[in-house]
């Protein structure tokens, strides 16, 4: 068995709207697709700059409740940067920076609840 990589993580919504504001305007993700599936539905895809994978806003698993989703991992080359620049957009992070040896850290939900970690990965050659 070859699998190569993560393409889409689905993550409940429900709102679709602002859960597409948040994730494109507050945590600068591109807007890749936002396209009606039928009366009810959207298809709204983002995906972090370059990334190979990306993100699916969903509303309609009806086992995947808004906000259940824990644990999705986003990384960045400069944690204080990015939380600053999150705040500058009018989102505060109030959790503060854990340092672990797989990277440096804050957790912090979005709109609905789902939890979302903002990693540093740690720099090569660093020892902890």
């Amino acid at each position: 068995m070859t699998i190569s990589n993560v393409q889409i993580v689905s993550v409940p919504v429900s709102d679709p709207d602002r859960s597409k504001e948040f994730y494109v305007n507050v945590l600068g993700m591109d807007l890749l697709q936002d396209t009606p599936m039928d009366e009810s539905m959207r298809w709204i895809q983002v995906s972090p700059h370059g990334s190979e994978a990306s993100i699916s806003l969903v509303t309609w698993f009806p086992s995947m409740a808004a906000g259940s989703l824990k644990g999705l991992m986003l990384d960045t080359q400069n944690l204080e940067a990015t939380i600053a620049e999150i705040a500058s957009k009018g989102f505060v992070i109030e959790s503060s920076i854990d340092e672990q040896p797989w990277g440096r850290f804050v957790t912090f939900d979005d709109p609905d609840g789902n939890g979302i970690i903002l990693r540093e990965p740690p720099r090569p050659g660093a020892t902890s």
